[in-house]
């Protein structure tokens, strides 16, 4: 029994001194200055890229942005709008960068006209060019589960090229989603369509523009954002008409809009005509009932008539106000 004591203790290693080898801090001597000690540097912070989502009411922005940013940005159900404001997603790390991206309203927004859409999306992305963050991408989201292109989606599309100008096309990507779980020959045959029609993403793809899917995942949605985080940052052409001191109606996307509800009030008028000639009929029939209905519809086109020929009179002014009141959303975020 002591031998085993002995037998291990024999072999203990000796803990080494904590005094011994330490070397003491030599003082300077009189009239020495001390070198001064290297301070390390800082680590930097991560460059933020900022990134628009714009894209058709009910094409799938929203949840898009949720899924790359982890955000909880609510989404729309059915066929309301619930982005009815520009508003940003938390940032999150990608290729060694921090990425925001910015959730837009589509151009058919159920709760908001046109040109209230235009005024909001115009005055973020001024105020974002005075800050000095300019956009490296944009994203254009299109259901590629739609079974034709209709008028509205289209309109949409055309009002997108307006704001971002063929100089921004190199930076921008047009996204396909809604793919479900199989890709067949139908969605082929619409994504075929989009990329090789003049009236669809042909022009834009032209000039430089690339046309990627996105799978309904974070993977997916990270490996498109890749394609952006890596280039220089690019100005649209809203943001360097307004910067060259053009107020919102010389713009290029106000002009597109404007000649679209000039279109919509000639098509109203025309309808009006006709209500009132069939009012008339009712009246001489005595037909009182149909007259009333005739009636109630003749005041309701009046009535869109008098708001589409307002909007373009009020936008300029409604502008500045709504330029302060974004400016004043963006400070507040930055402090």
């Amino acid at each position: 029994m002591g031998g085993c004591i002995s037998y291990f203790t024999s072999r203990r290693k000796k803990l080494p001194d904590p005094e011994a080898g330490r070397v003491e801090a030599e003082l300077p001597k009189l009239g020495q200055t001390p070198e001064p000690e290297t301070l390390r540097p800082e680590s930097e912070e991560p460059k933020t890229i900022y990134i628009a989502v714009m894209g058709a009411t009910g094409s799938g922005k929203t949840t898009f942005i949720n899924i790359a940013s982890g955000s909880n940005l609510r989404v729309g159900m059915g066929l309301e709008s619930c982005t009815n404001e520009v508003q940003m997603s938390q940032s999150f790390m990608l290729d060694g960068k921090s990425v925001v991206l910015i959730d837009t309203p589509g151009f058919d927004d159920t709760t908001k006209s046109d040109t209230d859409v235009l005024k909001m999306i115009a005055a973020y992305m001024q105020t974002m060019y005075k800050q000095g963050n300019l956009l490296s991408g944009v994203i254009y989201m299109h259901r590629i589960s739609d079974i034709r292109v209709g008028g509205t989606s289209r309109r949409d599309f055309t009002m997108f090229q307006e704001l971002c100008g063929k100089d921004a096309y190199k930076n921008v990507l047009m996204v396909t989603n809604m793919w479900g779980d199989v890709v067949n020959e139908d969605t082929l045959a619409r994504e075929k369509e989009l990329r090789e029609k003049d009236i669809f993403f042909k022009p834009i793809l032209d000039n430089g523009a690339l046309l990627l899917r996105h799978m309904n995942d974070q993977e997916s949605a990270h490996k498109l954002i890749h394609n952006l985080t890596g280039i220089d940052p690019v100005v649209l052409r809203i943001q360097s008409e307004l910067a060259a001191g053009n107020d919102i109606t010389q713009t290029g996307a106000y002009a597109q809009l404007n000649r679209e509800l000039m279109e919509q009030a000639e098509k109203n008028r025309q309808e009006l005509e006709k209500l009132r000639v069939e009012l008339e009929e009712a009246a001489q029939a005595q037909d009182e009932e149909t007259r009333m209905e005739l009636q109630e519809e003749a005041e309701k086109m009046e009535a869109e008539l008098l708001r589409v020929q307002n909007e373009a009179t009020t936008l300029a002014s409604e502008y500045q106000a709504e330029l302060r009141k974004i400016e004043e959303q963006l400070h507040a975020r930055a402090v």
